[in-house]
Formats: structure tokens, sequence, C-alpha cells
């Protein structure tokens, strides 16, 4: 066997491993003990169940570690992964209740800790840039050939800044079934090719494992799932650019993040055909559309 052939075999088994975990932790999370506190009510008005995030997290985050060309981009990928997927999961669970739902989007999670109050979300945006960071400092470890310490320290906020801002924007992707899930496969497809494809393909087979539970509204990915899938794909993107393309890319992500918060994504995918039609790909239809052109939490309770 060639070597390209090698890693294509690898590339393969990585993804068929990322499906087979996916279910696994699927099917763990959905049978443990308290699993209905997971139970969320769409804006279909359906049930849905949380577990797909934490699913997620886990299968990716692990397939990931193990795909990595090193140790220290593996231990990258768990604190990527697992830290935005472990305090994506705390503001699942405890952004819901009563008292925390006042507090929305940044600038509320900014105006409640000026007004003394440490919200869930904040405790998620502070976990998710701590892990992003550690991830880029290992990255810039991993990175061979001589860099001078500014470049290096320019390396690791710009890489930072891409791994968060990826997490952060697939989340804001996460209001209609399967949106995030393909969205994050379309991000990633481009990454499974070059060196650095290990840490994408068991993210990937993870993600198209669960995308019919999540189409047919049997789960729901949270900010659990989508901000460790998006991190690991900001990461897989790190390893493989130098300051030019980090910058470049950490700009568009920025632009991406202010633009919604001023402009509804729903809106203009519903707006744009090509996108409408992706979108709604493989989405069930047996329900009543909720006529709206807004963005809105995928879950109400």
């Amino acid at each position: 066997m060639t070597g390209r052939a090698a890693r294509f075999a690898g590339r393969a088994a990585l993804v068929g491993l990322g499906a087979l975990a996916a279910q696994a932790a699927l099917r763990a999370a959905r049978s443990a003990p308290g699993h209905d506190q997971l139970d969320r009510t769409n804006f279909h008005g359906r049930t849905v169940s949380l577990a797909g995030g934490p699913a997620l997290a886990a299968a990716a985050t692990a397939t990931a570690a193990l795909g990595a060309g090193s140790s220290r981009v593996a231990v990258a990928a768990v604190l990527a992964g697992g830290g935005s997927g472990a305090v994506g999961f705390y503001d699942d669970i405890v952004g819901a209740r009563p008292d925390q739902k006042a507090s929305k989007g940044f600038r509320g999670h900014v105006a409640a800790l000026r007004a003394g109050k440490i919200t869930s979300g904040m405790i998620k945006i502070v976990g998710v840039g701590a892990a992003a960071f550690g991830a880029s400092v290992l990255v810039e470890a991993d990175s061979p050939g001589p860099r001078s310490r500014a470049g290096r320290a320019i390396n690791i906020v710009l890489g930072t800044g891409v791994i968060a801002g990826t997490a952060n924007l697939l989340n804001l992707l996460d209001l209609r079934p399967g949106r995030a899930l393909k969205a994050g496969g379309l991000l990633a497809a481009p990454l499974a090719a070059g060196g650095a494809a290990g840490l994408v393909a068991g993210p990937i087979g993870a993600a198209a494992s669960l995308l019919p539970a999540d189409l047919d509204e049997e789960i729901m990915l949270g900010d659990a799932g989508a901000n460790s899938l998006g991190a690991l794909i900001g990461l897989s993107a790190v390893t493989r650019m130098g300051i030019g393309g980090r910058a470049a890319l950490f700009a568009a992500i920025a632009a991406l993040t202010a633009t919604s918060e001023k402009v509804s994504f729903t809106k203009v995918i519903a707006e744009t055909p090509v996108l409408r039609e992706l979108d709604a790909l493989g989405r069930r239809t047996d329900h009543v559309p909720d006529g709206s052109s807004t963005d809105r939490p995928r879950f109400l309770g």
C-alpha cells in the first residue's frame, strides 16, 4: 500500500470510528440516569433531547485526538473540543433556568456582569476562550521553524480567535434542525485533505452519524455539540495556517459574528433559494410552519 493510500485508509477509519463513537455516546447519554432532564421543547413544539450535544462533543473530541499528528496537537484537540463542549453543556443546563433566561447574547451577558451577576453564558464565553487559548498555545509550541517572540504571540492570539470564533459561529447557526451539522460538514470538508486531515476526519464521521436524528428532531446539539464541533474545525484550520491565513480567517469570522447581531441568518437563508433548499434538505415536513423569519432559540423550556 502506498503512503497516500495508507493515509486515505487511516482517515476513512477515523470517519467510521467517529460515527460509531457518536452513536455509542448518544445511546449512553439517552439511557443515563436523569436523561429526561435533557429534554427540551423545540420551536415546532416537539420534545427533543440535548443528548446529541455531549454525544457529538465526546465522539468528535476523542477521534480528533486520535487523528492528531502529535501529542501536543492531541492535547489541543481535547482542550478545544472537550473544553468548549463542557462549558457549552453547562450553559445548556444552567442557562435554561428562569433566573438565567433574561440575559441573552454577548451584550446581555456583559450587562449582567456589570450588574454583578455571572451568567452561565458568560462562563461559557470565558471557558471557550480559555480552551481556545490553551489549544492555540499548544499548536504554536508544536510548530517547527524559527519565529520571533512577537510573531509567536500574534499567531497564538489569532489562533485563539479562530478557534473560539468558529465555535461561536457554528453555535449561532444551531437554530434549525440539521443546520449546524450541515454547516460544520461544509466547513470541515476542505480540511479533510492534507497533513491535518486526521483532526477533522473523526468529527466529520460523528457529525454525519448524528445528522439524521437531528433532522428528524429527535435530538439537538445545543451549545455543547455546536461549540465543540466548531472549535475542532477551527483548530484544524489553525494547524495549517500562518499569520496571514489566520488573520484573514479571523477577520471573516469576526465580520459574520458582528453581522449576526443585526441580521437574521435564518432570514437570509430563507430568502436565498440555494441556501434555503440546502437548509431544508432531509428535514421532516409533517409540521405547521412557524412562519417566522427571525432567529429564535431552538428550545423554549
